[in-house]
Formats: structure tokens, sequence, C-alpha cells
């Protein structure tokens, strides 16, 4: 048991018998671990604020190496208000968040990835592009699953520059030279293996410098939901939920959603 403090996100929150709550937290200190929260649902119960989904805090409390961990206080609570209260936003911020709890086990200490949650999350509240922000983070999150494919050349000849493709038989992109050695390749979008490749290697504060057409961003949510399943092969509810939101979406999009899409592909040069 480690008596302290850290700072710490909400993953999800469930109810514990009538008064109660098991609440998931993603630490810095001491990675994902399960909180019981006596009295939660008491009414201005102090630790209320910051248990709420999509919050960030420093949390003080009893960190166990087994079993539950216990919460005592909560100190600089910020709650991420644009995800709590938009669904478009909230739908990815909650993939991001399932995503980081089914990549690592409980208790494995990973500061570059509660940092990269944090970065994530903070551009979401911010109303940037969700879906260009969603796909960086599964493209680089892939490494936590053991997956490390070679994006930043042809796995044959070390070209850079060109037409690439996806082969798993290879392991990474091929270009275009060097295509017909995989029959079965993925026959992706280049334009989605050019955004792929950027989104491996590219740092959250570029993203405002990146913008995407509509038709490239399905082809990329193409590609990476066929690397998801074949390599990762996990089912999330909200993922699904991602998916459905996109049939129903153009009538509920707000004019800021529907300028983006109108723009040009665009990256770094």
């Amino acid at each position: 048991m480690t008596l302290g403090e850290t700072k710490g996100i909400i993953l999800f929150t469930k109810d514990y018998k009538e008064k109660d709550k098991l609440v998931k937290i993603f630490t810095e200190s001491f990675g994902k671990l399960m909180f019981f929260v006596k009295g939660a649902h008491r009414k201005n119960n102090p630790i209320g604020p910051a248990i709420l989904p999509f919050t960030e805090a420093v949390y003080i409390g009893d960190f166990r190496e087994e079993g539950l961990s216990f919460l005592n206080g909560s100190k600089e609570v910020y709650p991420l208000r644009v995800i709590q209260e938009d669904i478009f936003v909230n739908a990815y911020a909650t993939y991001i968040l399932n995503l980081v709890d089914a990549a690592i086990e409980d208790r494995t200490y990973d500061p570059n990835l509660y940092h990269f949650v944090q970065q994530a999350l903070k551009l979401l509240n911010e109303n940037k592009d969700a879906e260009i922000i969603t796909n960086i983070f599964e493209i680089q999150l892939l490494s936590r699953f053991g997956i490390t494919p070679e994006w930043r050349h042809c796995s044959v000849c070390q070209e850079t520059r060109g037409k690439f493709d996806y082969s798993s038989k290879y392991s990474g992109v091929l270009c275009e030279r060097h295509w017909h050695l995989d029959e079965h390749r993925y026959h992706a979008d280049p334009r989605a293996i050019h955004f792929i490749r950027l989104f491996s290697a590219v740092s959250y504060d570029k993203v405002q410098d990146i913008n995407v057409k509509a038709e490239t961003k399905t082809a990329i949510r193409q590609t990476v939901d066929e690397l998801y399943d074949e390599y990762v092969g996990i089912n999330l509810k909200s993922k699904k939920f991602i998916d459905q939101m996109k049939s129903w979406e153009d009538t509920l999009k707000l004019p800021k959603r529907e300028r983006e899409e109108e723009k040009d592909d665009k990256t770094l040069s």
C-alpha cells in the first residue's frame, strides 16, 4: 500500500451497491487502478466532481498493489466540459479511453502513455478534429499491443517517396514498385497510407496543420479498421457506436464540422 497523491484521468465508473462506486482511473504514477469510493452517491460528497466521466484531477488515497485502491480526496479538478457536453466528441473520447484500458495491464507504469492520452483529450476538448486525433492515437497505440509496422519506408528497398500500400507479409509498407511481391496487400487508398505514415510519427502539437477531406477520412478509417481487425482483434462498444454515429451525424452536424470537411487534404510539408 502506498499513501499519497497522483494525477489521474477517469476511465470509467460503475455503481457498486446503492451508495458506492467503483472508479477506474489511469494514474500518472501507478498506471490503471480500480478505486472503491464509499458514499459516492451521497449528495454534496466533496469527491463527487472529481469522479465524473472525462475529468482529470490530482487524486489522494491508498494506492494498492493488489485488490481495490481507495480514494480519500482530490484537488486541482479539471472537468473536460466540451467532451462531457458534445455527444460526437464524447464518442471519440470514450473510444480512446477504452483503447487505453485494453492496451495495457492494470498497475503498468506508463507515464508516456498517460501524457499521450492527456494530449489527445485536451485537443478533443478544444474541438480539434476528433477523427484525426483518434486516428493518430490508434496508430501510435499499436506498439502497446506489440505491433510495430514499418511505416517510415518501403520494407523492401527503403524508398520514402511515392505511393505506398500496406503488406502484412512484410509487416510494413511497400512502395509501388514492389506491390507485385504481395498480391494480398491491403489495396488501400494511397492517400490513406500517406496519412497513416504521417500519423505514425507526428506529434499532437502539429494536428492543427493537418486537414483531411471527408472521403480521405473514410479511406483512413477503413485501413485503420483493417489493421486493428488483423492485429488487435478487440470489439469495443464505443467503436461500434462511432460507426453507427457516422450514419446519422450529417443531420446533426455543426456548421464548423461542415466547413472542416470541405477542406482539401493538407499536411505539413
